[in-house]
């Protein structure tokens, strides 16, 4: 419920892991710093490693599509290749941060805006992480559109989180 959601954000924003921005009757939280992510990661992490049911978890997501993915270290020989990087994220979210050369097609925008991709190069789609599933919506759209897509291994958070190039703010 909202209400539970605004507790736990009261919690992680006492403990300094959030910080909170009011807009009008809104208040919008962002990671507190970059560390935040690499908590998150590293306890998913040992959770992943110690209980099998996390990573039987990852696997079996309603939507997952465990077909074509891209591990992160084959990013940058597909993009030399001429691959394209979607991010489906909301706007809001690309512009915060996102894989350098990426473009951005919200996945509720992308059935309107298919028509924007080449369909002579293969795309690589990528998310808020492992366990979001906009990545794996986006590219059953784009398959039954005639695209060639995979999806990236992980996403945003494990991409920034190793050092990879990123962009911050603003466009490509």
């Amino acid at each position: 419920s909202v209400a539970n959601v605004s507790q736990h954000l009261q919690i992680l924003r006492s403990a300094n892991l959030v910080e909170a921005e009011r807009h009008g009757n809104m208040t919008v939280y962002r990671l507190s710093d970059p560390a935040v992510v690499r908590l998150w990661l590293a306890l998913r992490g040992v959770a992943e490693s110690q209980l099998a049911e996390v990573k039987e978890l990852a696997r079996n997501l309603p939507g997952r599509d465990n077909g074509s993915v891209v591990s992160r270290d084959n990013v940058a020989s597909l993009l030399k290749a001429n691959a394209v990087l979607l991010d489906v994220r909301p706007k809001h979210e690309f512009e915060a941060g996102h894989l350098r050369g990426a473009i951005n097609i919200p996945i509720d925008e992308l059935r309107d805006r298919v028509s924007e991709l080449p369909k002579d190069r293969q795309i690589i789609t990528y998310c808020r992480g492992e366990f979001c599933i906009f990545a794996d919506e986006a590219a059953e759209i784009l398959r039954a559109n005639g695209f060639g897509v995979a999806r990236l291994e992980g996403g945003w958070p494990e991409w920034q989180s190793e050092g990879r190039p990123v962009k911050i703010g603003g466009r490509n």
